[in-house]
């Protein structure tokens, strides 16, 4: 019987291995795998991240060709695996864990080989035959992981930007609506989780919505630095090893490619070594986590009881809650969302002690930033819908509930201040408070309003928006 063998040889600096033959990485990716088993945050979790490594990698064949040291072969093979690669094939080949040391030369030797092997492919040769198309003399031709690696990463951050907002956009559409269902129902409103001034639920709800949405316009800006990257200034920031206008033809191709306003930076080794906008990115998605870890904190509050909390809402009930209390229901939507909240702000921690940690011309720590990075947009994407879909749409209102407790409330005295002095506001709270006697009552009662103007001040639609009201206090 034939003797097929199922491995090929490949060497580097330290020497050779053994690769399976039908391998689409190479031996730097093989030394990475076993070196870096540190996470189970591998690069083919991140697809968009690999889809950046792509377009930096076509683009920078592109320029190389034009600059005569890339073959058309060569390129038309390199655009054909990178096409696979986009359109969603071969991603199990990234198997680099994200979590790495040597300031991500393992992910960019792993798109280096793994593009080269597909390329070998398509010009109908075997894996490994480098002589045809080299991960390092071809694929990584003018470049360094310094300056192919970020740029990789900006990519596949914009990508991963414009792939989040739709998710953030749907959820503030979500609250939007609910405004507009409760905003006939009246309620208690509250400062330090005390008694306060009446409101509708609506505008509880209206107010989710605009604080998120005022998040749109951080997120853009910061995102927009992804766009400005250090492309051909190669190891440090001077440019070594690239030819004059490689840079300007690979952002150029960059721009083809992607359909972005991609631009070169303006000082190439103060851009090698700054990772900010990663830094500034991951702060603006925290301030989206901290936002969004408030309305779950209200949502808990709102719906709490349902007979010995506020129940003021319902949030839709989806699994039991208790394996020893019987019919207990628990808010476990917004306790998740709150969770991935918490995990986006710790991210965004490690980001800034690591964009602190850069030394001379390079940040070593660029790996653990994309990692915190990617991975705080996927979980906000997973916990919006859910929050989306399994709690706000089905969201109901105690109507009566609400508008009871604006009549006990002795915080509608508030509203009569205005008309009545702060004096005998306070006299009134006072002896509502000793007496558990309403408010209305007691006004009525001292003489100090009538009937027709207390209940026209008191008037739900006049205690929501600032009005001006023609009453004086009859003492």
């Amino acid at each position: 019987m034939e003797n097929i063998k199922n491995t090929r040889t490949e060497h580097d600096l330290l020497g050779t291995r053994e690769l399976p033959a039908d391998a689409l990485y190479g031996i730097q990716t093989l030394r990475g795998i076993e070196n870096f088993s540190i996470s189970k945050f591998k690069l083919q979790d991140y697809p968009l991240f690999i889809h950046g490594l792509a377009y930096t990698k076509l683009a920078a064949a592109k320029a190389n060709n034009a600059l005569g040291l890339v073959s058309d072969e060569q390129l038309k093979s390199i655009e054909a695996a990178c096409k696979d690669i986009l359109d969603g094939k071969y991603h199990d080949q990234f198997q680099v864990d994200m979590i790495q040391g040597g300031a991500g030369t393992s992910t960019n030797m792993n798109a280096n080989e793994v593009i080269a092997n597909i390329a070998l492919l398509h010009l109908g040769k075997k894996a490994g035959e480098y002589e045809f198309c080299s991960p390092h003399d071809t694929i990584n031709r003018s470049q360094s992981t310094n300056d192919a690696y970020p740029t990789a990463i900006h990519m596949g951050l914009y990508a991963s930007h414009l792939k989040f907002l739709p998710h953030l956009e749907a959820l503030i559409e979500a609250l939007q609506k609910k405004g507009d269902e409760f905003a006939h129902i009246i309620k208690m409103g509250r400062t330090q989780l005390e008694d306060a001034v009446p409101m509708t639920l609506g505008q509880t709800f209206y107010g989710f919505a605009s604080i998120l949405r005022n998040e749109i316009k951080h997120l853009n800006e910061a995102a927009a630095d992804f766009l400005v990257v250090n492309m051909g200034s190669t190891a440090i920031g001077t440019g070594i090893c690239s030819e004059p206008g490689y840079a300007e033809k690979t952002i150029e191709a960059l721009k083809e490619i992607t359909g972005w306003e991609v631009s070169l930076a303006d000082d190439w080794v103060g851009a090698t070594s700054d990772t900010s906008c990663m830094v500034g990115y991951m702060s603006a998605l925290k301030r989206v986590a901290v936002k969004i870890n408030k309305i779950c904190n209200d949502l808990r509050l709102l719906a709490s009881g349902p007979r010995c909390g506020f129940g003021e809402i319902n949030l839709p009930a989806r699994q039991p809650g208790s394996s020893i209390m019987p019919g207990k229901v628990n808010p476990v939507i917004p306790e998740v969302m709150s969770q991935i909240a918490f995990k986006v702000m710790g991210n965004e921690l490690c980001v800034t002690m690591a964009g602190e940690a850069s030394q001379m011309e390079l940040n070593a720590m660029e790996p653990i930033m994309a990692q915190c990075c990617f991975e705080s947009i996927d979980l906000l994407i997973n916990g919006f819908d859910t929050l989306r879909t399994l709690c706000i749409d089905g969201i109901t209102a105690n109507e009566e509930a609400c508008r009871n407790e604006v009549k006990r409330s002795i915080g509608v005295v508030t509203a009569l201040n205005p008309y009545i002095g702060y004096d005998h506001s306070t006299y009134i709270a006072k002896k509502a408070m000793e007496t558990g006697r309403s408010v209305y009552d007691l006004v009525l009662e001292e003489g100090i309003l009538t009937q027709e103007d207390l209940d026209t001040i008191l008037d739900p639609k006049n205690m929501i928006k600032p009005v001006k009201l023609d009453i004086k206090a009859r003492k």
